[in-house]
Formats: structure tokens, sequence, C-alpha cells
């Protein structure tokens, strides 16, 4: 940069900036500003020869009073002079006013441009700076539109100044960042990646900048970069301070371009060049090995610009996943900052180890400093750290350490700042509800965290504990029994209220045989309570009230005089009165059996994923780490007991009415969740296990029909599940008509990339089904979910079932998956109902040989005979009651509708109890469909 001379001090300048701070009031400087103006704009206007130092200072003047919050409506056309005087200084002053005060719709603008025009063809760095950062500071549409396809000329010739080039990279990035559409680098890519290689170190620091942007929105064109920054950063790690003297800072070599080279790395897959991978891997093993070393200075920014390159690293690390002792290493080395004295240290080491924790490499060693993060939670003075050290913990959370981290994080709640409570109950609650081998212990701890916390106990904790409850038989009793004595307590929070009243109002009979728990104490008990309550509690305590005269009639009397007061029938809330009112009718002239009917205990709620991880979800944000992604042993959890939407003081007055959600509904609960999994049924967990314990999925193409046969006899549920992805599906069919949602849940935190599904149907089943798609969105989100609608017409009868082939980035690498699905002959039939004589009829019309199809097989599953009825139904045809001579044979009778023709089929099902076998015959008009149907149904018994 040239000198500045001796005469461009601008003394008048300097004199008026004196005035305006020797101004003792507001009113004081307004004046000496409008005298200034005045006078500028007397001397813009009066002297024609004004030269170029006089316009400098003028319009130096006129940036100076914008600064001090003065509107200026006049000087611009000056300043644009400015940018034609050959000497520096001049030109440096219009293009700052012209960078501060002018827009992109200035009439100006095009004026500007040539001037930039000019100075970017001159071919003097200085000059060329200067334009490329005030295209850089403006950067509006209409600069990237004049000089988007130059810059990335200057940024990659030959005989560009090194200055010239940093200008140029940053500029450019500028304008990518406003522009993308117009900034198409094209011919120049390979050009620009190679920058990497320049010989100077500030070109480099710049051009990554660029390319690391590039990269992130176009990662296949730069993908060569890798290779060149696994180069550059083994030169940068292997070479000492001595080496790089003008770009060593406190004895670190080159920090700032260690760190962007590491975070480019990181929107890459690991290299497939086994020589660059093991490069790479040499490079951070020696950024680990240089932590462990003593420090070179005691200075605070050797430290800082160490561990920077340190942590990028690690978070290098992490993303690859795929380096089980680097990750352990890095584990143990971010152990040691937990107990640093520096705050900042602890907080990002406590962050990085919540992503290390999700690692089935690493899972262990985080798990070995659990009592440090525990005495962190208790003892640390900053609130951000101690919510970092209890989402470490939530991380951690696995069957062998829960019981111990929920009562630590339950103790911390006592005294927890009030910012993080509510997300410290989510957590506890989700985790008892995950972990919980035993029912008794996860319905004590919540209700302990109601007590605890229960201004912070949103209504999904309260739910959840309900819906579980009333799904599993085996703890209602319990639930009961320590819900009772909880609401004894003198001080008693509204949500105990409310569990209360709805566990007592459901399960009271289950204690009632104790005298110390009668009905009457019961019900004293509760309404003891009611004065207390808000009117949404209310209500639901007035449900519990007539539950209690279907389940204790000694109590009616006492309940209907409490109806029957002035403070019910009367109650200025329109809900509580006519709760009151149409409960003392129905208690009075109901018989009996209808009482017991209407009021009859609630049927277990629908198998779905709990809402409160998406509670959870929403509460920290996109991004947050926020649920335990692995689990050490293998997947013993279930489908969720329990997990409809409704509240369950709706849902007591609604039971029998409760409709089935939408299509488009959330079917697996994880659109805004954090990712959680789904296995079979079992009683072994409440809330199934993440992930097993086996690595991560390699991409495979061979096709994957584990999930197909469980929904021969069903349309809803979970179609397959792995580490990352969870598929549910739910689908209808209305004559030979199909429509099926597919919902597919990413269950980590890392985005799926380039997602896209294709449904192809294999062979002659081109011919015989048509299916036409939807397309999905292309990205996925980390814990989200999207949804794709098939529609599927039947042609003509079929055989074989139509695939699903998904492919998406997970981390830079490609997955593959196929899929069979669920698409079989049977969705499509109608229900015929038909007398004995009828059926029978039927079936001797179909008595050739080549329509009946039989199979007698050993009996598969239990032979129960709800679950029978429910299987054939569940099949699409009719059964038919009282047709078969033998009452423990099963008849069904249906009509399969394609488009070309329609084949009538008649089923019977003869079981024997005793061998634990079965006889099935079908015999159909179309005799591929027989064989098909028998074959199909023999897996189902």
């Amino acid at each position: 940069m040239p000198a500045v001379s001796k005469g461009d001090g601008m003394r008048g300048l300097a004199v008026f900036i004196s005035d305006i701070r020797n101004c003792k009031s507001k009113e004081a400087e307004i004046k000496r500003i409008n005298k200034e103006l005045a006078n500028i704009r007397s001397k813009f206007k009066g002297d024609k020869a004004l030269d170029g130092y006089s316009k400098k200072k003028y319009v130096c003047k006129l940036l100076f009073i914008f600064l001090l919050g003065h509107d200026i409506d006049f000087g611009h056309m000056e300043a644009v002079n400015l940018l034609s005087s050959n000497k520096y200084t001049e030109k440096q002053i219009g293009y700052l006013f012209i960078s501060v005060l002018v827009n992109s719709n200035s009439e100006l603008i095009r004026l500007i441009n040539n001037a930039i025009k000019n100075d970017l063809s001159s071919r003097n760095p200085t000059f060329m700076c200067l334009a490329l950062h005030c295209i850089a500071n403006v950067g509006s549409r209409e600069m990237a539109e004049a000089f988007a396809s130059e810059i990335p000329r200057i940024l990659v010739a030959g005989d560009t100044m090194d200055s010239v080039k940093q200008s140029a990279a940053l500029c450019l990035l500028r304008l990518y960042k406003t522009s993308p559409d117009l900034v198409l680098m094209g011919e120049w890519t390979s050009r620009v990646v190679h920058l990497l290689n320049d010989q100077h170190m500030g070109v480099v620091t710049a051009a990554i900048s660029l390319i690391t942007c590039l990269s992130q929105k176009n990662p296949d064109e730069f993908k060569t970069c890798v290779s060149l920054a696994v180069s550059r950063l083994s030169r940068i790690v292997s070479s000492a301070s001595t080496d790089l003297q003008d770009y060593t800072y406190y004895f670190v070599p080159a920090p700032w371009l260690s760190c962007k080279l590491l975070r480019l790395l990181q929107c890459y897959p690991p290299p497939e060049d086994g020589a660059v991978k093991g490069r790479l891997v040499e490079c951070l093993e020696t950024i680990l090995n240089k932590a462990q070393e003593p420090p070179k200075s005691k200075k605070v920014q050797h430290s800082n610009a160490k561990n920077a390159i340190l942590f990028e690293a690690i978070s290098l690390i992490i993303h690859y996943d795929s380096e089980p002792n680097l990750l352990v290493r890095a584990c143990n080395q971010l152990g040691q900052f937990l107990q640093h004295r520096e705050t900042n240290l602890r907080y990002l080491a406590l962050e990085s180890m919540c992503t290390l924790a999700s690692s089935e490499f690493s899972h262990e060693a985080v798990k070995t400093h659990i009592e440090t993060v525990i005495n962190a939670l208790k003892t640390e003075r900053d609130v951000s750290v101690r919510q970092r050290a209890a989402d470490l913990l939530y991380a951690m959370c696995d069957r062998s350490n829960a019981k111990q981290i929920v009562a630590e994080m339950l103790s911390y709640l006592e005294t927890a700042d009030y910012s993080i409570r509510e997300e410290m109950v989510l957590k506890v609650a989700i985790l008892a509800e995950k972990y919980a081998v035993d029912y008794s212990w996860y319905v004590d701890t919540i209700l302990n965290l109601i007590r605890i916390a229960g201004d912070y106990v949103s209504e999904e904790v309260w739910y959840r504990v309900i819906q579980i409850v009333i799904n599993r038989d085996d703890v209602q009793g319990y639930a009961a029994k320590t819900v009772f004595e909880a609401l004894q307590a003198p001080a008693c929070h509204e949500n105990m209220v409310k569990v209360g009243g709805y566990i007592l109002g459901e399960f009271g009979n289950l204690i009632a045989g104790d005298p110390r728990s009668s009905p009457l104490v019961q019900f004293n008990l509760l309404h003891s309570k009611f004065h207390l309550c808000s009117v949404p509690t209310r209500a639901l305590l007035l449900s519990a009230y007539i539950k209690f005269i279907n389940l204790f009639p000694e109590t009616k009397a006492t309940i209907q005089e409490v109806l029957r007061c002035d403070s019910q029938i009367r109650n200025s809330d329109v809900e509580l009165q006519q709760r009151a009112v149409e409960y003392l009718k129905l208690s009075s002239i109901a018989s009996t059996d209808v009482l017991a009917t209407v009021l009859e205990e609630m049927p277990p709620f629908p198998e779905r994923e709990s809402s409160i991880l998406a509670k959870l979800k929403k509460k920290k944000g996109p991004g947050a780490v926020s649920v335990p992604d692995l689990e050490d042993g293998k997947r013993e959890g279930g489908e969720l007991n329990g997990g409809g939407e409704r509240g369950p003081d709706s849902a007591a007055m609604s039971a029998s009415n409760a409709s089935t959600p939408s299509p488009s509904a959330d079917l697996l609960g994880i659109r805004s969740a954090a990712p959680m999994g789904a296995a079979p049924t079992s009683t072994g967990s409440l809330l199934v296990d993440v992930f097993s314990d086996a690595g991560p999925a390699a991409p495979s193409t061979a096709v994957n029909d584990d999930g197909f046969l469980r929904f021969v006899c069903k349309n809803n549920g979970v179609l397959f599940e792995n580490q990352l992805l969870q598929i549910g599906i739910k689908s209808e069919y209305r004559q030979n008509l199909g429509r099926m949602y597919l919902f597919y849940g990413n269950k980590t935190s890392v985005q799926f990339a380039s997602f896209t599904t294709t449904v192809s149907c294999p062979g002659e089943l081109q011919s015989h089904l048509n299916v036409q798609t939807k397309p999905v969105e292309p990205v996925v989100e980390g814990g989200a979910q999207i949804q794709q609608v098939l529609n599927i017409e039947c042609l003509t009868d079929f055989s074989e079932a139509p695939l699903l082939n998904i492919k998406f980035r997970y981390g830079g690498a490609l997955q593959n998956l196929s899929l069979k699905l669920p698409v079989t002959i049977n969705k499509f039939f109608q229900p015929t109902e038909m007398t004995s004589h009828d059926f029978f009829q039927r079936w001797k019309q179909l008595s050739q040989p080549q329509q009946e199809a039989q199979k007698i097989f050993k009996a598969n599953h239990s032979m129960d005979t709800e679950v029978l009825k429910a299987k054939l139904l569940g099949l699409g045809t009719a059964l038919l009651d009282d047709v078969d001579p033998n009452p423990e044979n099963y008849v069904c009778a249906g009509v399969i509708q394609t488009k070309g023709q329609q084949v009538g089929c008649l089923l019977r099902l003869e079981p024997n109890g005793q061998a634990q076998m079965y006889r099935l015959t079908l015999r159909c008009s179309k005799d591929s469909v027989s064989l098909r149907l028998c074959e199909l149904l023999a897996q189902q018994f």
C-alpha cells in the first residue's frame, strides 16, 4: 500500500471532528453539523474546479457526519468522481464512501461499475484490491451480475499478485453467499481447487474459505480438494514453528489455516484412497500427540491456538466415525479437559463428548467419565456448563447406568436453574421411559419428578405415564397405590392431582380392599384437592367421580350430592356446569349395565412413539444433541405401550369414538422429534433401544423382506428399521385401488443428503400392478421425518411384490437399501357376507382340483381365538359366524377386485389345539389366486 504523504492529513477534517467533540449539547452539535453541510454544499455547487484533495476532504466530512447518525442526501457524485483519480488516498475515500452510503438501487450504480471495471483491468494491484473490496462490501445482486464472471478469471490468472488473489477469493465468497445462482465456477473449478497448492499461505487461507463454501453446496464438483487439503495439512502439522515463521502464531504453525483445512475435510466422507487416508490418520494422530506435549508458552494465545486445532481435529474424527483408536484417544483427551481450570475448555469438552457418546466405538470410553460429569453438574458455577453436563449424562445413558443417571438428574433438579428445568424434566422422563425394565421404578420416578418440579412437567409427560399405566396390567395396582400415597401429602402439585384423579378413577378398585384406601377414603382425598385446582383439573376430577360411581356403587349418594350442589350445576364455567349436570343425570337414570358400558375401563392406547421426544427436540432446537444414540445391549425394546396424542381427560369421555389418524398424520411420532427406534413388542422395556450393538449399516443392495410377511394381515406399522433409518407404513385399499403412505424417519442427528426412492415392479408384475409414486424431499434433516405417497392399481392377480429402493448419503457415505413393499393380492379383498347354505353351495361349485389349495402345517404362533379372528379379519375377508358345523373352525368369504375381473374366494381354517396343527383350505375361481393365498396365509398362523 502506498505511503500517505504529509499533505494527506486533511487538517480541515481534524478541526471539524474536534469541534464536534467539544460541543456541550446535542443542539450545539446539530448546529455545527448543519453549518458544515451548508459549507460543503456550497463548495460542491459553486466551485466547479474543486481539486481532488478538497473533494476527498469534504467527502470524508460527509462520511463522518453520516456515521454520527445524520442523513446525507448529496455528495455521491463527487465520491464517484474520486474513483477516477490516480491517487490512492482519493480513490480509497471514494470507494469507502460508496461502500457505506450507496445502495444497490442507486442511479449511480452504472457509473460505479464502470469505474470498478477500469480498476480491475488496470493491472495495478492496489487499485484492483480497492475495487474488489468495494464489490465485497456492497455485495449486491447488481454487483454479482456485473463481476461474477470476471473475478474467477482474476483469481486463477498466473500473473495476478498474491494480495489480489486473496482479495478476489474473499470477494467471490461474498458474492456466492448473496447470489449463489450467479456465481458459476464451471471451467474454473479445478484451477480454484489447485490454489490449495499455492506457495503463498495467505492465498491458500483465502481460497480454502471459498472452496469450503462451494463444497457444501456442490460436493461432487470439488471432491478433488480432499487429497490436496490432506497434503497441505500434513505439511503444516509436521512442520516446526520456525518453518512457517510469517504464519506461526505463538509457536503454533498456521493455526487458522489448519482449522479451515480440518473443517473442509468435514464436508466429505473418509478418503477412499488408502494412501491419502493413511496420511490423514497420521496427521490426526500427530495433532492428538501434540496436545499431550508440554506447552511452549504460558501465554493464553498459545493454548487457544493449540486447542482450536485439537477441537477441529476431534470434530473430524467424530465426523468420520470409522477409526476406533482415534475416537477413544479423542475421548480420553476430552476427559482431561473436563477438570481444566478454563471454563470454556470444560464447556467445549462436554459438548464434543455428547457427540462422541453416539458412536459405538467411543460410547464405553465416554461412560468412564460419568463421575466427573456428575460432579460438574453439581459444582459448576456457569449454568451453560451445567447444561452441557446434563446433555452429556443424557447422551451417555444406557441400561447399565440409567438408574444412577436418573437419580442424579432428579437430585440436581431440586436446585437446578429455572432456565433449564423444563428441559431437564423432559430428559428425565425420556430416560426413565426408555430404560425402564421395572415399571414400578418408572412410575416412582415420574411421580417424584412431579413432586420435585411439578411446574415444569408438561402435559406430554403426565399424559405419557397414564398411557403406559393403562397399557400395562401388571403396573396398574402399584400405580394406584403409589399415587394414592402421594396425594396424601399436605402440599400436592396440581399435576399430581391430575395423575391421581385419572389413575384412581380407572384403577381405584385395585386398592379398595384395604380399609386405609377404601372407596370413600379415595373420593374424599381427591375431593379435598378440588377447590385448589384449575378448571381443566376440576373437569378431570368430575370425570373421575362418575367413574367412581361405576366402580363403587356405595359412593353414589355421596358423589351425587357433590354433583347436585350449586357450585357445580350452576358453575360459571360452562364446561364444569355441563359435566356436573350430565354426570348427575347419567348416574340417576342409567341402569347398572348401561353405566358399566358407558364408563367401562379405558382401552389400551394405540401403539405409538412418545411425544415427549418431539417436545424435547423443539426445546433444544435443530442440530442439538438430545437423544442417546447408542445402547450397549442387544435390542430388547418393544413398540411403545401407548402414545396417542389425545389428552387422558378428553379420552376418558370419548374412548369409544377415538378416530383413526389421517393418512398424512405423523405415523411414527418423529416428524419433529429426536430420533427413536421401534421393534417388535416386548415387555423388556418401555421404550425401544435406538441402536443394537451391531456396527454401522453397510451399503446394501440385497432385497430385505424381513418385514414383508408381518403386513399380510395388517396395513400399518414399522416396515424397516436399522441404526440410521426407520420406515413406517400406512395403507388403505378400496376395490382394485390402494394408497400407501411411507414415512422415512432419520434416527441420527446428521442430515441425509441426496435422498431418493424408486419403486419398481420386477418382471411380469409391471403388467399386473400399476404403481405411481410422488417424489420426496432430497434432504432429510437429523431427527426429522418425510412422507411419500404411492397410488396402486391392481390390473390382474399377481404373486410377486413391488420393490422399494432407497439411496442417500450419510456422513458422505452412500447408503443403498432395497425392500419388498407389502402389497399382496389379499389387499384387494372385498368382504362378502354369506349364510351357511350359500357358503356350502358356492363351496361345492368351486370343486375343480385346480381351484382348491390346501395345506396342513404346524402352528407358528399362539392358537388364541381372538388373535386368529383378528388375523382373518385383517386378511380382508368377511369372517362368517355359525356357518361351519364344527364351531372350532373358521370360515371366510371375499371377492378380490382387479381391473380386469373379480375372483371369488372361500376360506376354511381348521385348528387342532391338541396337535398344535392347522388345516387351511382355499377355493377360488382362479387357481393361481388359491395357491398364492394359501402360501401367504400358512405363514401367518
